[in-house]
């Protein structure tokens, strides 16, 4: 349960991010981090940021991102973004499978709420749950996401379903709001840098849609 750390009624998810990054620089010691990732823009400054903490694996699983094309594109892209960015600690790569018919069950009823609502919100906690499956099966010291770096994405809800699952599978969430410090504009600069693909929607059929009216 977070304490401590509120401005107000909402918790300051950087200042927590902030505490937990001094205690293991004063520990002395190199955490492990299941890192879900949503695409390469996203995750530029992301792993620039906590490789100077953390033994980072970035988890690609995003069963919303529509058509497969699109998809294949988005792996490329943080494929060769790890390959090539200098990072204080090398970065590995765990690619999730590409399961779109659990996004559109998990979306069934919900097709028309617009953007950053429950189908969201649903979505949020589809990539999550398998992210700290994965960093359970795999003995990760946290799991977290690049996802609350974007200016579109909702950083309580996310924190708060991170919150939720680690209860259920034991692994701590590194609670985080990249977005902060100048994090999404380090990223926009990287992906300039690296001449990163930047989509103009988040992934789903339905966010398309939304783009193109």
């Amino acid at each position: 349960m977070i304490c401590g750390m509120q401005d107000g009624n909402r918790v300051n998810y950087q200042r927590l991010l902030d505490r937990t990054l001094s205690e293991i620089a004063g520990d002395g010691r190199i955490p492990s981090l299941l890192l879900h990732a949503c695409c390469a823009p996203c995750s530029s400054y992301v792993l620039e940021y906590l490789s100077k903490y953390f033994d980072i694996t970035v988890f690609y699983y995003n069963p919303n991102i529509s058509p497969k094309e699109e998809y294949d594109r988005r792996v490329a892209e943080i494929t060769r973004l790890i390959s090539q960015m200098p990072l204080a600690r090398p970065a590995g790569l765990l690619p999730g499978k590409y399961e779109p018919e659990r996004f559109f069950a998990m979306a069934k009823g919900l097709e028309s709420v617009p953007e950053g609502g429950e189908r969201c919100f649903a979505c949020y906690r589809l990539r999550l749950l398998e992210t700290a499956k994965k960093a359970a099966e795999g003995g990760y010291d946290y799991f977290t996401t690049t996802l609350s770096i974007s200016p579109l994405k909702n950083a309580d809800k996310l924190n708060s379903i991170g919150e939720e699952i680690s209860d259920a599978y034991g692994v701590p969430y590194l609670y985080s709001d990249f977005k902060k410090k100048n994090g999404y504009k380090r990223s926009v600069e990287l992906s300039k840098e690296y001449d990163l693909y930047r989509q103009d929607y988040c992934g789903c059929v339905y966010s398309k849609k939304e783009r193109m009216l």
